[in-house]
């Protein structure tokens, strides 16, 4: 679990996002970046027991900078107002798909754990239609599974094509899931539960309950 002062630093971040605050606050960013980094430490040994893939993972590899990028966007808030982290083998930079952690206490996302590849690059997104293409009944026995359903719903549906891309006839049985440019899963994680002893149980229930999709999808690529 992660500690108040952690929540409440990011809350107060949301509100203050420019550098003047943060540097004088600095001391606090120091304290809660610890925090969030013995955390993904901790789930890190959890999923390990279960993908022992994952069991070497060092956090710092794992989790994302608090600095924004701002070159080409709107939003000029130097900092993210979250923390966050990739656990999937060989590292946040891996090409394979693995669990996504994020904790933003009242931001717009909310604090939740995803799983599965969002904008996979041209050839990889080829490669997983194609599995899905090929191997449609054993991918909605996946998504279709009750504990599944239950856990995460349907996939993210964002960013979906309108038409089925080329060379896929339409009538396909899982034509609405080859029209999708992202393969994702997420289930919330409230904000009264992020600070609570049973925030690992849930990752770790979450991830073993996600794990037929992260392998099918990542057998895509093999």
């Amino acid at each position: 679990m992660l500690q108040k002062h952690t929540i409440k630093f990011l809350k107060d971040l949301k509100n203050n996002n420019d550098r003047l605050w943060f540097e004088a606050h600095r001391d606090e960013f120091e304290k809660a970046k610890i925090d969030f980094e013995l955390f993904v430490e901790k789930t890190i040994s959890v999923l390990g027991k279960t993908n022992p893939a994952l069991a070497n993972l060092v956090a710092k590899e794992c989790i994302f900078r608090i600095y924004r990028d701002v070159r080409f966007s709107k939003n000029k808030d130097p900092y993210k107002a979250h923390f966050s982290a990739s656990l999937k083998e060989g590292g946040k930079k891996s090409t394979l798909c693995g669990v996504y952690i994020h904790i933003e206490p009242g931001g717009e996302w909310g604090s939740f754990i995803g799983g599965g590849f969002w904008h996979p690059e041209a050839a990889h997104l080829k490669k997983i239609r194609q599995e899905i293409e090929y191997n449609h009944l054993e991918f909605f026995k996946i998504i279709e599974n009750k504990k599944f359903k239950t856990m995460f719903g349907e996939l993210v549906q964002e960013h979906k094509l309108k038409r089925l891309p080329k060379g896929l006839e339409p009538g396909h049985p899982a034509e609405e899931f080859l029209k999708l440019n992202s393969f994702l899963v997420t289930h919330p994680i409230e904000t009264k539960d992020i600070t609570s002893a049973q925030l690992l149980k849930s990752i770790s229930e979450s991830y073993k309950t996600m794990m037929p999709l992260l392998n099918f999808l990542n057998r895509a690529l093999d």
